[in-house]
């Protein structure tokens, strides 16, 4: 019996010891997987992305009002070590070893390190609302022409969901905005759930819209150097498995942050429209 105690003691602790090291294969997979993706780049951008929101916001909302406060305000709320946590956390729920793995091969090769390269700097790119405008004006001309590179990113952006999935996040985070509004008190007036969820409805039009335009402007933009063979790999890319979970993980980790974050502008943004000091 004593043997036995022993022996399960000692496969305990040597179990341990596997989990331990597991444990540590799968934190250097997944940080070379965000490495690869360039995610904390691609989290400064999109920080910088919701700083300009703020700023449409104070202008929209209060005028004049907001100053050096809200800009402290929203640097704070569009904090980018948490993006970066809850993304790196999404990813982690979302992939193994087996999946990350190809995910790593392929983002790391020449090919996808230039796919992931181009689409950062077209994305800081489109920062610049005359860049913005430009690669608009470019996609109604490329339309005009039949440009058969739209039928390559229209496929893209169709195997990823890319639409829809952000029309959802979109709307979830206005909800979120609009409830932080409520929460702060910035009406003098009741609002009911319904009536926040219906203005969130009659938005889905224009959104989709807007997100079509987005989306196709950026990525033709960003994937005009590209050959057509490049472009089916990474199609092929998302088709797979590994391809539609880190889809899927990096849509749920930027729905989750930022349906906070915008709760929390709803919140800062109330209090200037109330006439409240921060």
């Amino acid at each position: 019996m004593l043997r036995l105690v022993a022996a399960t003691a000692l496969i305990a602790v040597l179990a341990g010891g596997a989990a331990r090291a597991d444990e540590a294969a799968e934190t250097a997979s997944l940080q070379a997987l965000v490495e690869a993706l360039a995610l904390p780049e691609l989290v400064e951008v999109m920080r910088e992305e919701g700083l300009v929101y703020g700023e449409g916001l104070e202008d929209e909302l209060f005028p004049g009002r907001g100053g050096a406060r809200w800009e402290a305000a929203v640097d704070r709320i569009y904090d980018g070590g948490r993006i970066e946590a809850e993304m790196r956390a999404a990813l982690d729920r979302r992939l193994g070893a087996a999946e990350i793995a190809p995910l790593v091969a392929f983002f790391t090769s020449p090919r996808g390190a230039r796919i992931v390269a181009l689409e950062l700097s077209a994305r800081k790119a489109m920062l610049d609302p005359e860049i913005d405008r430009a690669s608009r004006e470019r996609l109604e001309e490329m339309q005009a022409d039949g440009d058969p590179k739209l039928d390559l990113v229209g496929r893209f952006i169709a195997v990823n969901g890319l639409i829809e999935a952000n029309v959802a996040g979109a709307l979830n985070a206005n909800y979120a905005f609009y409830t932080g509004l409520v929460d702060g008190r910035a009406f003098d007036y009741p609002v009911t759930e319904d009536q926040i969820l219906d203005d969130v409805r009659r938005q889905a039009p224009e959104i989709r819209e807007d997100t079509r335009t987005w989306l196709f402007s950026y990525l033709t933009m960003a994937y005009a150097p590209l050959d057509a063979a490049t472009m089916e790999a990474y199609i092929g890319l998302s088709e797979s498995r590994p391809g539609r979970d880190l889809n899927d993980a990096l849509f749920e980790g930027v729905e989750a942050v930022f349906e906070d974050i915008s709760h929390e502008l709803g919140l800062a943004a109330a209090r200037f429209i109330a006439g409240q000091d921060l």
